[in-house]
């Protein structure tokens, strides 16, 4: 068994957390917690040196995500949706028998900071039973330095024990798997699910439901730099391309994922990235290509062949194979993980209805409209019993990580884009010329072009356009997009036929932003697309 490790800072961990008969490793390096995952048979070690495990689930459970509610929450989170309440007293049950479940076990200590501006950075101490999992954190947070770490802080403590799972009847969840979080206690506790995203992103919940009180917009987006220094933030939903787009290989990466806006500019709440892998392609993505073969990535469901070699084609296991990787596996990156305001904000969405442009410039009301609906589209195949394209609209492009009202969120970045002066895109990146099965997917090349444009200021002088259904401006000409492209009608061989899907599409955002509607300015309301 390795050795415990008990820093001096630190005299008795076991007893802060409740535990002091447990074996704690606190803050084992890399080659040590593969030791611990092999002996504890949680993996294999794969041909270029990636940990690859399979988890018993192979997603976030949202569902199963409460959040004690307080004198202070109680007005402040808005309630419903992804944000259930839960009484302090579960959260105190769960607690106690969770300790008297890890009483004697082997549990792994990472301590960590999320966010690289140390203004607004958290101190995070993580508790495992799984190797694997403080390796992915250590992998995915900001490791402090030997100095910072003589004088680490605990902030919050995630205590996560997947062997562990609740009685619904007798807990009050929803299922045997639970993620709680209390803010009075500044503590998560999980159980029952093997995901390691489930801790990436309950920190990320607790920044979303802080930060805005010091004035800090956090966000759920991909940010990089441009050669001149301009920063572009990426916002949008699984299957639009806020990793591939933002993984310019002329500008450099700030972060993939999770960002604050302070009032000095932006920063990455991680220190690495966590990519989803299916069919990923050694020459499309070479970067986080070869994160697959590196030693002390974590692989995640991803198959393995006999021979120790990879399949990442195969999604057999699931199409949510994942690489969680040190932010500096990847070249071309800002060290620092901070950078100044952004002179763009790109809005990604895949419309798998062929009605929204393929670029178009928001105004301050169509932003804060466009941000809280979060709009894209899944399309036949990706989930069972999915065969038409049907709309997913995620408020603020991140639905299950936001606690506060989507308003509050929307308001924020309206004042960060006024005080900075950015531009805001809404980059289509899904299909044209028709829906799914009728038209074609968005041309990568045609993309980047655009984006390429936008980022460089080339679209501040051409003419501009109106498109009815969404009021929208369109660029009339853009280097490398033909004419024909930029406007979606104009795309399609059958114009009635656009027009009927567009009122479709009109219809299911209108429904959508209902619920909205009495938290939002009356100038948002009035962005909700026309009954034409």
């Amino acid at each position: 068994m390795s050795q415990v490790t008990t820093p001096p800072q630190q005299p008795r961990v076991a007893d802060t957390l409740g535990l002091p008969n447990a074996t704690i490793h606190v803050n084992l390096g890399v080659p040590e917690l593969y030791e611990a995952a092999l002996r504890l048979g949680e993996g294999v070690i794969t041909q270029g040196g990636p940990l690859a495990v399979r988890t018993n689930k192979t997603g976030r459970s949202p569902k199963d995500r409460f959040i004690v509610e307080d004198d202070h929450t109680r007005d402040t989170v808005w309630w419903g949706g992804f944000n259930t309440p839960v009484q302090a007293d579960v959260f105190d049950r769960l607690l106690e028998r969770m300790q008297a479940h890890a009483a004697h076990k082997e549990l792994f200590v990472q301590d960590l900071y999320a966010g690289t501006d140390p203004q607004y950075r958290l101190g995070v101490r993580f508790v495992h039973e799984m190797a694997y999992h403080s390796l992915f954190v250590r992998n995915m947070f900001v490791r402090p330095t030997s100095d910072e770490r003589e004088q680490f802080r605990a902030d919050w403590t995630v205590l996560n024990l997947p062997s562990f799972k609740a009685d619904p009847e007798r807990d009050g969840t929803r299922t045997d798997t639970f993620i709680l979080v209390n803010f009075a206690r500044k503590m998560i506790i999980a159980g029952g699910t093997e995901y390691a995203g489930e801790n990436k992103k309950g920190i990320f919940g607790v920044l979303n439901y802080l930060l805005p009180e010091q004035g800090v917009m956090p966000m759920h987006c991909s940010a990089n730099r441009g050669p001149d220094g301009d920063v572009a933030l990426f916002f949008g939903l699984s299957g639009t391309g806020k990793t591939t787009l933002s993984a310019d290989p002329e500008r450099q990466l700030i972060g993939d994922d999770e960002h604050g806006w302070t009032d000095e500019g932006v920063f990455n709440f991680e220190g690495g990235c966590y990519a989803k892998v299916i069919n990923l392609n050694a020459e499309a993505e070479p970067a986080i290509y070869r994160t697959t073969q590196m030693f002390g990535t974590v692989l995640e469901n991803v198959v393995v062949r006999d021979d120790r070699t990879l399949d990442l084609d195969d999604g057999r296991l699931t199409e949510n194979t994942r690489s969680a990787y040190p932010i500096d596996f990847i070249p071309n990156i800002v060290p620092e993980g901070r950078a100044g305001h952004p002179k763009n904000i790109v809005f990604l969405t895949a419309d798998a209805f062929g009605v929204l442009p393929p670029i178009a410039r928001l105004t301050r009301e169509q932003m804060m409209y466009q941000f809280i609906s979060g709009f894209t589209a899944k399309i036949p195949g990706t989930e069972d019993g999915v065969v038409e394209p049907q709309p997913t609209f995620s408020t603020c492009f991140g639905a299950p990580f936001m606690p506060r009202h989507p308003g509050e969120y929307a308001a924020l970045l309206a004042r960060k884009v006024e005080e900075s002066g950015a531009r805001v895109w809404l980059v289509n990146t899904g299909w044209t010329g028709g829906k799914y099965g009728v038209g074609k997917r968005m041309s990568i090349k045609h993309t980047r072009a655009l984006l390429n444009a936008a980022l460089s200021g080339q679209l501040d002088d051409v003419p501009f356009t109106h498109e009815p259904f969404f009021n929208l401006e369109l660029p009339t000409q853009v280097p490398g997009v033909p004419a024909e492209v930029l406007n979606p009608r104009e795309a399609w061989a059958d114009k009635d036929a656009y027009d009927h899907t567009a009122r479709e599409l009109c219809a299911m955002f209108r429904k959508n932003f209902e619920r909205f509607q009495d938290g939002v300015d009356l100038n948002v309301t009035a962005c909700m697309p026309e009954h034409l």
